[in-house]
């Protein structure tokens, strides 16, 4: 029996190792804290040199983020598979609210502990909290190409994809703050799905 070859297997392989080396940075990360933890440490408990390390994750932020990494041309994604008939608006609209269904932890709407602390960490290290910005930048590149690809002019495409995303992210911002301070998933999830339809109306009034 043959094993495997090929480029499924290897890239298969590098999704392993690139998943490795990020969980051992941020159980590290959550144990002592982002800034007391070396680069050299994180090689060590992921079994692995530095060079290699660093042609998976090129900054040492990009360990900790690379679950915001793998959401990064998300909504660029939804609008390109929207349904036929389906407004660009109206399919991230439905999306954001099967996020929130699905207690997607970049909704904010999730209060496991492991996603607690995870935000936790995020929220309090402010070099992680600008790498985050950063990107966000690349989300509303791709998101406003996806749009020009919709229809949309290059202005016009590039404002709404920055109104869109900040939406987002000031949604999940407030169904995280209200947790993190102490209140129940189950608990915010009405209001944060109230807060989403508020935000998708006022956006397409304002969008067209």
């Amino acid at each position: 029996m043959s094993g495997e070859t090929g480029p499924g297997l290897r890239e298969r392989k590098k999704r392993l190792t690139y998943r490795a080396i990020s969980e051992a940075a941020i159980a590290l990360f959550l144990e002592r804290g982002f800034d007391a933890v070396s680069v050299a440490e994180v090689a060590a408990a992921a079994d692995v040199s530095k060079p290699t390390l660093f042609r998976y994750f090129p900054a040492k932020e990009d360990l900790a983020l690379h679950r915001f990494a793998d959401h990064e041309d998300e909504a660029a994604r939804v609008v390109a598979a929207r349904p036929a008939g389906v407004a660009p608006l109206e399919a991230l609209r439905r999306h954001f609210l099967d996020g929130l269904a699905r207690r997607d932890p970049v909704t904010g709407l999730n209060d496991e502990p492991g996603v607690l602390a995870f935000h936790r960490l995020l929220y309090g290290t402010p070099s992680l909290v600008a790498r985050l910005y950063a990107y966000q930048g690349r989300s509303e590149r791709a998101l406003a190409e996806a749009l020009r690809d919709a229809g949309a002019s290059g202005l016009a495409a590039r404002l709404a994809a920055g109104q869109i995303v900040a939406v987002q992210r000031i949604l999940a911002e407030e169904n995280w703050r209200r947790i993190d301070a102490g209140e129940r998933a189950e608990k915010v999830a009405q209001d944060a799905v109230a807060a989403a339809e508020l935000a998708f109306a006022q956006l397409r009034a304002g969008l067209g």
